[in-house]
């Protein structure tokens, strides 16, 4: 039997690593524990993935990352999410895929949650590293121990992210947000 796989090279960039949740980078910013597990040069920019443990009310407001899709593997808890106009709740071993340009927010329902969150092409990793602070122990941090988000217009951009003006259908203060 003749093997015709080609020998096709390693694409430029890619490197062969190892990396474990409790010796990869971790930060705390948010109120969240972000581990950067893999970091965009790692792939060659191509992905990047982050573990993030998250207390009950967490999240993101409604935005949308112009150049990178984004997905959530849920790890355990109950997260809320909005994707499109779609509101759906997510459980352990749910995979939520978010296309680059679409809306999308989530808020923790649980008292905690944890997933794996990744980005294609890499790139948001590089915003963690530039915002958060590193974090003293890898847990969630005390709540309002980080300092608060803002990002200047021009390190959304830097990043590909945009906010979205309008209500948040998660938020538990507005009137419509799920229950």
């Amino acid at each position: 039997m003749t093997d015709t796989t080609p020998d096709l090279p390693a694409i430029p960039g890619s490197i062969p690593f190892v990396h474990n949740v409790d010796t990869a980078p971790a930060y705390w910013w948010l109120d969240i524990l972000w581990i950067v597990l893999v970091r965009g040069e790692d792939t060659g920019g191509r992905y990047s993935l982050m573990y993030e443990a998250l207390p009950k009310g967490s999240g993101a407001p409604p935005h949308k990352h112009t150049w990178s899709d984004e997905h959530f593997y849920i790890l355990n808890g109950d997260i809320t999410f909005l994707v499109g106009e779609d509101i759906k709740t997510g459980h352990k071993g749910d995979f939520v895929f978010v296309p680059r340009n679409t809306r999308h927010a989530f808020r923790v329902d649980s008292e905690t949650a944890a997933f794996l969150n990744g980005y294609t092409p890499a790139g948001l990793e590089l915003a963690i590293e530039e915002m958060a602070m590193p974090a003293p122990t890898r847990t969630i941090p005390p709540k309002n121990a980080t300092p608060p988000p803002n990002m200047t217009d021009e390190q959304y951009r830097r990043y590909g992210m945009e906010n979205l003006p309008g209500p948040n259908p998660l938020d538990l203060g507005n009137a419509t947000a799920p229950q």
